[in-house]
C-alpha cells in the first residue's frame, strides 16, 4: 500500500504529460496561464485576510472572548454542551488555526479520550471556519453582498456544535 502512495503522484504527472503529447497541448503555456490566474486569486484574497486575522487576535487579546465564554458557559452546559468547549465554539467560525490551538489545549487539560476531548474533536471536524471561508471565497469571486450566506453558515455551525455534543454523548456516554 505504501508503494502505491509513493508512485501515485509521479504516475499522475507522467499521465498528464503523455496525454498532452498525444493531443498536442502546449503544457508550458497552460501552466503559466494557470499561475497567472492563481496570482490574481491571491491578490483578491489578501485584503480580506489582512482585515480578518488582526480582528481575531484583537478579540482574544482584549478579553472579550473570555467575557463571552463566561456568559455562555451556564446556558450551554444546561443543554448538554461541555462548558470547556465554549472557547472552541467561539473561535472556530473565525480561525481554523486558532480553533486547532484551543482544541489542543482542551485535549491537554481534559484528555483526548474524555467526553470533553471527544466533543472538541467532533466539533472541529463537523464545523467550518465560517468567516474565513466567506472572506476568502466571496472576496475571490468579487461578491460584496453575502445575503443569507452568513446566517445560514452560522446556523450550520451551531447545529454542528450541538450535534457533536449529542452524538458523542450517544456513542460514548
Amino acid at each position: 500500500m505504501r508503494t502505491i502512495g509513493e508512485v501515485a503522484v509521479p504516475l499522475i504527472i507522467v499521465s498528464v504529460m503523455i496525454y498532452a503529447l498525444i493531443h498536442g497541448t502546449d503544457v508550458f503555456s497552460g501552466m503559466t496561464a494557470g499561475a497567472k490566474d492563481g496570482l490574481k486569486t491571491v491578490l483578491g484574497i489578501v485584503p480580506a485576510l489582512i482585515a480578518l486575522l488582526p480582528c481575531v487576535y484583537m478579540l482574544r487579546a482584549s478579553g472579550a472572548l473570555d467575557a463571552l465564554c463566561s456568559l455562555l458557559r451556564q446556558p450551554l452546559s444546561q443543554i448538554g454542551i461541555p462548558p470547556e468547549t465554549v472557547p472552541l465554539m467561539l473561535i472556530r467560525p473565525l480561525s481554523g488555526s486558532g480553533a486547532l490551538a484551543v482544541g489542543s489545549d482542551i485535549m491537554k487539560q481534559c484528555g483526548a479520550d474524555s467526553f470533553v476531548g471527544r466533543c472538541a474533536s467532533v466539533m472541529l471536524g463537523s464545523t467550518e471556519t465560517t468567516f474565513y471561508v466567506i472572506a476568502v471565497y466571496f472576496g475571490a469571486a468579487g461578491i460584496k453582498k453575502t445575503r443569507h450566506a452568513i446566517p445560514a453558515a452560522i446556523i450550520a455551525d451551531i447545529v454542528g456544535f450541538m450535534s457533536a455534543a449529542f452524538f458523542v454523548r450517544l456513542f460514548w456516554g
